[in-house]
C-alpha cells in the first residue's frame, strides 16, 4: 500500500535526489549535501502557492520511494476550465518496474479530477522514449506539439 502526502522540508534532499537519478537528471540537477539553496527557496515558493502540490510516495515502511508535482492551472478557454499539469514524476531506482509509476499516476488523475480538472497533462523529453511508452499505455495522446525556449 502507498501513502501519498504533501512533501515537506525534511523530504527534500531525497526528492532532489531521485530528481537528479537519471541520465538527463544528472546533466540539468545539482545534487549534492548540502542542497544548493535554490533548491529550499524553489520549495519554498512551491509550499506557499494553493494550486501547486509536491507530492512524496512512501511505501509500507514509511520510506519515501517516489515523487511528482501537480501544478493546476486556471485559465479562460474550455469555459474558464482548470488544467492539471504533472512534473517531476520519479521513482527511486530500486523500486523501478513494479508498477509503482502506475499506481502513482492512478492516484494523480483522481486528484486532478477531484479538484476539478478537465485534463490532467505532461511534458515528457523526447530522450525518453520509454517513458513516452509508459505515458501512452495510460491513455496519454501526444494531442499536440509542444515548444519550449531555454534562457540561459
Amino acid at each position: 500500500m502507498l501513502n501519498y502526502r504533501k512533501a515537506t522540508e525534511i523530504d527534500l534532499t531525497t526528492i532532489i535526489k531521485m530528481i537528479a537519478d537519471d541520465e538527463l537528471g544528472r546533466k540539468r540537477e545539482n545534487f549534492q549535501t548540502p542542497l544548493p539553496k535554490e533548491y529550499l527557496i524553489a520549495f519554498k515558493k512551491i509550499s506557499l502557492d494553493p494550486n501547486q502540490e509536491l507530492i512524496v510516495v512512501e511505501d509500507k515502511n514509511a520510506e519515501i520511494i517516489g515523487t511528482l508535482q501537480l501544478s493546476f492551472i486556471q485559465y479562460l478557454t474550455y469555459k474558464g476550465g482548470i488544467r492539471a499539469q504533472i512534473e517531476a514524476v520519479r521513482i527511486r531506482k530500486d523500486k523501478r518496474g513494479l508498477g509503482i509509476g502506475k499506481e502513482m499516476f492512478k492516484w494523480a488523475i483522481k486528484k486532478a479530477q477531484e479538484k476539478g480538472a478537465h485534463l490532467l497533462q505532461l511534458t515528457s523529453d523526447k530522450k525518453r522514449p520509454k517513458a513516452i511508452k509508459f505515458y501512452e499505455d495510460l491513455g496519454f495522446e501526444a494531442s499536440h506539439e509542444g515548444m519550449k525556449i531555454h534562457f540561459k
